[in-house]
C-alpha cells in the first residue's frame, strides 16, 4: 500500500455566517458604507498552497451602515439595489472566480479572477493573505466597467458636488 499525503486537493468552504464584505464607495463631499453577505464560496488548496477559488455574493442583502436616519438609508440601500447600480431584480448575486494565483510568500498571494457584476464579467487584480482558516483581501472596483455609470463624472459632465467616483472599496474577510 502506498500512501501520499499532501498530494489531494483539499476545498474548504466558506462560513457565511462568520465571513464578511464591506463596500465603500466615495462621491465629492462624502462616502458612504455597508456590507453585503457571502452566499457561497471555497478555497481550493493543494500542499497547503491555493489552487483556485469560487465565491458568491448576494447583492440582494447590501446594507447601508453610515446614514442613521431610517429614511435615508432606506432611500440609498433601494437606489443601490435599483437599476441605476446593481439592479438586484435582475441580477441577484455577483460572482468572483479565481483565474491565476501566484504566491507571494508568508500566505500571500497575487490573483487574477473573473468579476461578474450585473452580468457583465471583468478581469480584476488583487492580493489576498491566507492564515490558519481566514483569507481577506481588499479589492478597488471600476463600476463602470459593469454598467453602473449613475452619477458618473466619467459619463456626465454636469454633475458638479453630485458626482461618485468611478471606483468603489471592498474589504473582505472570508472564514472557512
Amino acid at each position: 500500500i502506498v500512501s501520499t499525503y499532501g498530494v489531494f486537493a483539499q476545498t474548504q468552504k466558506v462560513n457565511t455566517e462568520k465571513s464578511s464584505v464591506s463596500w465603500l464607495g466615495k462621491k465629492i463631499g462624502g462616502e458612504h458604507n455597508g456590507f453585503i453577505q457571502v452566499k457561497s464560496g471555497d478555497l481550493e488548496l493543494k500542499n497547503d498552497q491555493i489552487i483556485s477559488g469560487n465565491f458568491i455574493i448576494d447583492m440582494t442583502s447590501i446594507t447601508n451602515t453610515d446614514l442613521k436616519d431610517d429614511g435615508y438609508n432606506k432611500k440609498l440601500v433601494g437606489h443601490l439595489k435599483s437599476d441605476d447600480f446593481f439592479g438586484v431584480e435582475k441580477y441577484p448575486t455577483a460572482t468572483l472566480v479565481f483565474k491565476s494565483i501566484g504566491e507571494k510568500g508568508n500566505g500571500v498571494y497575487s490573483v487574477t479572477a473573473d468579476l461578474t457584476i450585473k452580468g457583465k464579467t471583468e478581469s480584476i487584480k488583487f492580493e489576498i493573505t491566507v492564515s490558519g482558516s481566514t483569507a481577506t483581501t481588499n479589492l478597488k472596483v471600476d463600476r463602470t466597467k459593469y454598467d453602473i455609470k449613475y452619477g458618473s463624472g466619467s459619463f456626465f459632465s454636469d454633475l458638479g458636488d453630485k458626482t461618485i467616483y468611478d471606483d468603489f472599496e471592498l474589504s473582505v474577510k472570508l472564514v472557512f
